[in-house]
């Protein structure tokens, strides 16, 4: 199978490219070199192709011979202010956008759609007296006083936070958010009107090696592992118990290649999460990687941003009747982030 993979020089892309290459699949890497995402540009993989996926030529010259499109180019992150609201939906929706136009123009009919599960909003909540329900944001208010659980809309009751599937109602409440939910909707219709397949993967919190640190969009376990190599206390917002999923990048490549494989069989969009199963609070990662480091103990500052959710985890069982389960648990997989021999046993 000849592969385009866009953002393919990036922290999942060149560890999904290197999967790929393992299976015998020929890749085409496609990407920008964008420095606000590429802080330090990497060693160019073979068969490099330097370009931005809104430049509707460089992408139609590389999809010249190929068979699927794994497409994962896009500004992630939750942003630093409304300033990066256009980027965000020009490199992201209007990127994604020309691309699935070039792909009706060249008669590919396979992709796969790296989304988030930012596009949940919150996760899922259940109110004793009323079921399940569906908390709006959290009010500045709350937030300032400390007070970060969501309440049940209805009765003001606590919640129980639990597990999203697939179905659940979309809520994206970031800009990043939107621009993924909008590539989401602009593939399904892409697929709808050419009989093509798309298969969308909504990462949870994707880390490892080779993830990006010194930037204003790294992911919270770089930032808490760039504090530690200064020699600095992890710094953790809120309480520290916001419960998310960390899945190791090789887990999250391997998932890309399963998925990649089984489009021929899939109905014209289907959209999967992608995690480890493992629910693990932003608190346990500082604490777990402090300890990997042998540094200071993380720092609980009651900060927050607005645009945070405050639980978000999923279930990945879907994904995993194609064949794909993770691999790596949170004390095997930071031990790896950090290069050091790993304190637990992978699964």
């Amino acid at each position: 199978m000849r592969v385009l993979l866009t953002g393919g020089a990036g922290f999942i892309g060149r560890h999904v490219e290197e999967r790929l290459v393992a299976e015998g699949h020929e890749v085409v890497v496609f990407d920008s070199f964008r420095s606000d995402l590429h802080a330090h540009r990497p060693e160019p993989p073979p068969g490099l192709v330097v370009g931005d996926v809104r430049d509707a030529d460089a992408v139609a010259k590389a999809l010249d011979g190929v068979d699927t499109v794994i497409h994962l180019a896009a500004k992630v992150g939750l942003g630093v202010d409304l300033d990066d609201l256009d980027d965000y939906v020009s490199t992201n929706s209007l990127g994604t956008a020309v691309l699935l136009k070039q792909l009706a123009h060249a008669k590919v009919r396979h992709l796969v759609y790296a989304s988030s599960m930012v596009v949940y909003g919150e996760g899922r909540y259940d109110c004793a007296t009323h079921g399940q329900v569906s908390p709006g944001p959290r009010r500045t208010e709350d937030l300032d006083a400390g007070r970060f659980e969501p309440p049940c809309p209805i009765c003001q009751a606590p919640l129980s936070p639990g597990l999203v599937d697939e179905d659940a109602v979309l809520d994206p409440r970031n800009a990043y958010a939107a621009s993924k939910l909008n590539g989401e909707h602009l593939a399904q219709s892409w697929a709808r009107e050419t009989a093509s397949r798309v298969t969308s993967l909504r990462f949870h919190n994707v880390y490892g090696p080779g993830m990006p640190r010194n930037t204003p969009y790294a992911g919270v376990a770089a930032i808490f592992r760039s504090a530690l190599e200064r020699g600095e206390a992890p710094r953790v917002f809120e309480d520290g118990r916001q419960r998310r999923d960390f899945v190791h990048v090789r887990d999250v490549a391997t998932a890309v290649t399963t998925a990649a494989a089984a489009l021929e069989h899939q109905p014209p969009f289907t959209a999967y999460n992608v995690g480890s199963g493992t629910v693990t609070t932003i608190g346990e990662v500082a604490a777990e990687l402090s300890r990997t480091y042998d540094g200071p103990a993380p720092v609980t500052t009651g900060q927050y941003r607005l645009g945070d959710v405050r639980h978000i985890t999923a279930s990945s069982d879907r994904l995993q009747t194609l064949g794909w389960k993770p691999t790596y648990d949170l004390s095997a997989g930071l031990a790896d982030l950090v290069g050091t021999s790993a304190p637990g046993d992978r699964r």
